[in-house]
Parts: C-alpha cells; structure tokens; sequence
C-alpha cells in the first residue's frame, strides 16, 4: 500500500534534468565508494599524528565498513517508507557533516566517531542512490545506460580513493595561517561535495512514492552493535595490555555473539525484516553470499596491509603508492570484461572457482615477501638513515604482479556471484538481496580484516620478543632509529602471516563455490528476476 506525495506531472522527471540527475547521482556513489579506500594511504601519518595504536588503526577502516553494512538494510528501507529523494539527501549531509569532523579530529575517538557517522550517511545515501536511477531515468536505453555509468563508478571507486588518497595525504594546505596535514584533506574534501549534492537534489530528482510499513530499528541496532562488539573483542586480544587471556575480550565476544543471536530472532517476528530469511533458502543463492563474506576479507587486507608497507618499509612516498595499486583497476576491468562475456557460455562455477583459486595463490606469494631482518642489517640501515626493504623489494617483482593476479581473480569471481545472489529472487525481493549482498561484502571485510588485524599483530609481536636489545652506552638517537627500523621487520612478519591467513579465508570461499554453485550458464540466462521459482 503506497501514497503518491507529488502530482503525476511532477513525478515526471524532466528530459532536460536526466544528465544533471546522472552526475549528482554518481558523484555521490563515487564519494561513498572512494572512502572505504582513500584513507588506507594516509594510515602511516594519522597513526603518527594522533597517536593511533596498532590495534586501533584497522579501525579507521572497518569503522566505517561496520556502521556501513550494519546500516545499509535500514537504509534502504528509509527510501522506501519517507522518500528515496530526502534520504538520498539526508545521507550526504550527514557524510558531508561526518568528514567536517574527521578533517578536525584531534584525537583516535573523535577520528573513529566521524568514520561510523559516515558509514551511517553512506548507509542511507548509496542505496537511495541505486534506487533514484530506476524512479528518475525511464525504461529503456537512457535508464540501461545510467545503470551502466552507476556499476563503472561502483567499480572504480576504490582504486580512485586510493590514487585520490595518496595525492592528498602528500599535500599541504594552509587555512587562515594554520597548516593542515595532507591526511585530513581526505576528509575535508567530501564536504563541499556533499553539501552541493544535497542542495542540487531537489532541483534535478523527483522524489519517489512513500510507502507505509514500520521501520526495523531494533534489527539495525542488535545487529549493528553485535558486530561492532565482535570485532572489538578481536582487537582487544590483539592488545598487549589485554590478549586472548583477558576477561574483557571474551566478555565482548560473546556479547557480540549474544546481539547477533538477538537480532536473528527479532527477524523471525518482524513483518518487515531488515534480513528476511527468505533469501537464502536457495542453495545456490546462500553459496554465493557465504562466498562474499569471505572474498573481501582479502581485499581489505591488500588495501590495508599493503598500503602501510608500500610506504613504512619500501619507503614509497604517499602518491607513488597510490600509482603502485594501478594494476589492481586494470586486472578488475580485464577481468570483469571477460567474465561477464563468458557467463553466457561458462557456468558461474567454472569462472568463480578458478577466480577465488588464483586470488587465493595471489595472497599466498603476499606472504612470501621478505626483507632481511638480521641484526647486522637493522643496524645497518638504521645507521644509513633508509627503509628496510628499499634495497631488498623490487616493486615490478615482487608485488605488481601479485596486485595484478589478485584483481584479476576478484574480477572472475565478483561477476558471477554478483549475477548468482540475485538467482531464483522474486521480483519484489531484487532490492532486498541486493542489498544483503552488499552488506555482506561490507561486514566480511570488516570482520576479516579485523580478524587479519588480529594475526598480524600477534606474529609481529612474537617476533619483537625474539629480538636482542640494543646494546647499552650507544647514541639513543641511533638507538631509536634501530628500534624503528626493527618496527618496520616486525610489521613485515606481522603482514605476510596475515597474507597467509587471508589466502586461508579465500580458499574457505573457494570450496564454497566448488561444492555448492551448482546453477548452470543456460539457467541463468532464462530465469529472470520475476520468474517464478520455489523458496
């Protein structure tokens, strides 16, 4: 049961607004997309500015990947119940707010407090987004090619925050004489953006229908603060202050544990659930969620793990790093070409399988880098004043290839899960299971990193543990160059087993898609969204 809040005649979007409506609609989706990256390169100096711990730092990124996917279902819902155009609008103001505050933040909470509020605006504006496209754009060609421009922009937003990251992070600015560290322009950028987005809405986008129905707040709340509690739980045990052994971080697991339990029985009761079950009763459909729960795990920790050794070990400047993940677009785009080319003649599985297979090796060879870690050698470049693998990493061997097979093995396996979530979903439902697919990529990221997060910093400090101590009566300038230096091999170590451990997870991922997709090519390329199909 819906009302109409606007005339027919008003409903009607104006020829003349469609191009204007395009570039609004996709420079948002782009400002969404770009800061689940963008701040990855400028990690190395917000951790020295406000004084981040190693635990702390993976937060900045699953902070905002948590509030994200936690909120995008509630989101989504939003639209549907008070106007797809004023959440659309409030989302970008609330981002725009959100990045005001993290470009001033003078300390890890306040930091940490913008990232979740901006997840929170991402959340309610991106599938306000997705939707304005189908209400704004009529049926046919202008409406497939605005879908089109809309995927390209999802598609690239990553690899752009990161190059947009890295020119940032290495500039410098100037605001009423006092200066601004290159990272926060990171953040500071978003808000024009937003904010002119907000105010051009009403004037290019006709609001949708409302519709009636009750809102899920509890469901967003339970799930929401069950994952958020999971993941500080694993991040207390990476702590050294804390560990495994501490009460406290078992007592947040298993909260986290007790919320998310919660929240699958309030969805039981609810008639308008933000995860209605009903999505995953087909096999092949659940496989393919359970599989991009796992796949952007490995992701986030390119991203992450990469980005900090690209410039703490390699000595990379910020914008060089930025170009050193060029290859990761250019294998996605290969890649993504290919397979959606291939889908019609090759079962998803056939193209999936080998994808997770050759992203899982691509991790695997990440774990295999190494510096030389002997003490003549921390002492040895802590007196030369370098980074430990300037000499010893050669960027064109040891990593732009893996960069590039690890895209290349996402592309083959996005497509075609991408293509198997919606399989078999009723017409009515296309909304919902896309939504919980990117939810689901949103939180597995999240989780997995901060599960990786977790391995790293166990192993880097093992590592520390094993090392001898400066030797006493030496210059404590020397002295402290030597300790970061050892910093720099002991984040190695932490890195590469977290590579390791990462490759483990896609090969989970794998055997998913190897034993359950079993959907043939012909299949899905007769059963549309709205054919009938059992639940």
């Amino acid at each position: 049961m819906s009302e109409s809040v606007l005339p027919r005649d008003e409903q009607a979007p104006a020829q003349r607004h469609l191009g204007w409506a395009l570039v609004l609609i996709s420079t948002a989706q782009l400002m969404v997309v770009l800061d689940s990256t963008i701040a990855n390169i400028a990690l190395p100096h917000i951790k020295t500015d406000l004084h981040f711990s190693d635990a702390n730092l993976q937060w900045i990124v699953t902070g905002y990947a948590l509030a994200f996917g936690g909120f995008l279902l509630l989101g989504g819902r939003l639209g549907d119940l008070y106007g797809r155009r004023r959440i659309f609008m409030t989302g970008v103001t609330v981002f725009a707010i959100a990045s005001l505050l993290g470009g001033f933040a003078q300390n890890e909470l306040m930091l940490l407090g913008s990232r979740g509020l901006q997840g929170l605006g991402a959340a309610m504006a991106s599938p306000a987004a997705l939707a304005l496209i189908a209400t704004t754009f009529p049926a046919g060609p202008a409406r497939s090619r605005a879908f089109a421009v809309y995927a390209a922009v999802s598609g690239v937003g990553g690899a752009v925050g990161l190059l947009l990251g890295g020119w940032l992070t290495g500039s410098d600015l100037s605001v009423f004489g006092h200066h601004l560290s290159g990272w926060r322009l990171t953040f500071l950028f978003n808000v024009p953006i937003g904010l002119v987005a907000a105010a051009m809405a009403p004037r290019v986008l006709p609001e949708s229908e409302r519709h009636t129905g009750w809102l899920d707040v509890p469901g967003a709340i339970t799930a929401t603060l069950g994952l958020l509690s999971i993941v500080f739980g694993l991040s207390r045990a990476a702590e050294a202050d804390y560990g495994w052994d501490a009460p406290s971080t078992w007592l947040f697991l298993a909260v986290g544990v007790a919320l998310l339990v919660a929240f699958l029985m309030l969805e039981t009761r609810q008639e308008h659930p933000l995860l209605p079950f009903r999505v995953f009763s087909n096999r092949t459909r659940a496989a393919s969620f359970v599989a991009m729960m796992f796949m952007p795990a490995a992701m986030f920790a390119t991203f992450y793990f990469l980005s900090l050794f690209i410039q703490d070990v390699v000595g990379y400047s910020p914008l060089k790093t930025g170009f050193a993940f060029l290859p990761f677009p250019l294998g996605m785009v290969i890649a993504a070409t290919a397979s959606s080319k291939l889908i019609g003649r090759v079962d998803p599985r056939f193209l999936a399988g080998p994808g997770t297979l050759v992203a899982a090796f691509a991790m695997f060879m990440y774990s295999r880098i190494t510096v030389d870690d002997s003490p003549a050698h921390l002492a040895k470049v802590a007196l030369d004043g370098g980074h430990l693998g300037a000499d010893t990493i050669n960027y064109w061997t040891d990593l732009l290839p893996w960069i590039f097979l690890m895209a290349l093995g996402m592309g083959f396996t996005f497509i075609p899960l991408t293509l198997t979530a919606v399989h078999h979903l009723r017409l009515e439902d296309t909304g919902i299971g896309s939504g919980v697919l990117n939810t689901m990529q949103q939180v597995g990221g999240a989780i997995g990193l901060a599960t990786l997060a977790t391995v790293s910093i166990h192993a880097a400090t093992d590592w520390f543990s094993g090392l001898k101590p400066a030797p006493q009566g030496q210059d404590p300038a020397l002295i402290h160059r030597f300790q970061e230096v050892a910093g720099q091999a002991a984040f190695t170590q932490g890195a590469t087993t977290a590579f390791l451990a990462g490759s483990v997870l896609v090969l989970i991922a794998s055997a998913v898609v190897w034993s359950t997709l079993n959907v043939k090519h012909t299949e899905l390329a007769t059963d549309g969204p709205g054919a009938a199909a059992p639940h």
